[in-house]
């Protein structure tokens, strides 16, 4: 019964993922001006990551709940962790970069964004299958 649970949390976060990636995002910058879809993607990416990382937290803890400390508790954890990192680390700094006009730097780290999040999306399928 946890173990179901604990499926049906990582399926909860890859569909919120995937919704976000591929529905929300592109109606943002089709539907608002540019200085408007900014402003509303750094209102929502914040709430993004923090409910993918409670979810994912969850997730964790019942796996030690169970004492099931194997591959898929691992990947759950480190994926929850980049959530973390994403929340507190990366999109502040992405968010000063831009502020500060530092194009190239932004740039980098939006793309180190993007490529966690493609990163946490196939650990998540790979927990599913």
């Amino acid at each position: 019964m946890i173990e179901n649970l604990i499926q049906n949390l990582i399926a909860i976060s890859l569909g919120a993922m995937l919704f976000f990636s591929f529905v929300i995002a592109p109606i943002i910058f089709k539907v608002l001006d540019v200085k408007n879809a900014g402003i509303f993607v750094r209102r929502i990416f914040p709430h993004y990551y923090f409910i993918n990382l409670v979810v994912l937290s969850i997730a964790v803890m019942l796996f030690l709940y169970i004492h099931s400390i194997n591959l898929d508790f691992y990947i759950t954890l480190i994926i929850a962790i980049l959530f973390a990192f994403s929340l507190f680390i990366l999109m502040p700094l992405i968010n000063k970069l831009k502020d500060n006009k530092k194009e190239k730097k932004f740039k980098y780290l939006h793309a180190l964004s993007v490529i966690i999040n493609f990163i946490q999306m196939v650990g998540l399928i790979y927990l599913i299958i």
